[in-house]
């Protein structure tokens, strides 16, 4: 590449930018208007503004000149618009899956009752770090070294934390049998 296709690359560069600027100043605001008489939240039309000038940036040359700008610009704004939207369906078609699931899942694990109730109260009383780490070790079924890389700390760090939470669990445990005998 020579100097004077540099030289041409970068003019291209300034002028897709000026192009740009002009387009935003000129339709920006319409565009928003466009978007925020189709969405139910108002933040969604500031990312349809977003992404339907991501696409004149990227596109930039197909964008006509004159008023065509403007309908070119709804045109992509319907289409980020119709994305939003399919979007928002698949999110909620998922939502209500996992809803069920999750509905058939607890239902299939009754609550715990006796010492295992009690265990997990005790689980519930220990601070985050050791309840998570006790938990990927025991619930997940995970070695201290896996767990480490879960929490992002080292295995020996892991093994070391493990070791000090099951003895903190116990002594809790400990602690409520006694004033469970008194």
């Amino acid at each position: 590449m020579g100097p004077g296709q540099i030289e041409m690359e970068a003019l291209g560069q300034e002028l897709a930018q000026v192009r740009f600027t002009k387009l935003y100043r000129e339709h920006g605001r319409a565009v928003l208007e466009y978007a925020l008489r189709r969405v139910e939240a108002r933040e969604d039309a500031a990312d349809v503004v977003a992404e339907t000038f991501l696409v004149v940036w990227r596109r930039i040359g197909e964008v006509p000149e004159g008023d065509g700008a403007r309908l070119w610009l709804y045109g992509v704004a319907r289409h980020v618009l119709a994305n939003l939207h399919r979007a928002e369906r698949r999110r909620t078609r998922l939502g209500a899956r996992l809803a069920e699931t999750l509905r058939t899942t607890i239902a299939a694990h009754p609550q715990p009752r006796g010492e295992a109730a009690a265990v997990l109260r005790a689980i519930a009383d220990l601070a985050d770090d050791d309840r998570e780490l006790l938990l990927l070790v025991t619930w997940e079924e995970l070695s201290p070294s896996e767990a480490a890389r879960v929490l992002g700390i080292s295995a020996l760090a892991a093994r070391s934390r493990l070791h000090r939470a099951r003895g903190r669990l116990r002594r809790l445990l400990e602690e409520r049998d006694t004033e469970g005998e008194r």
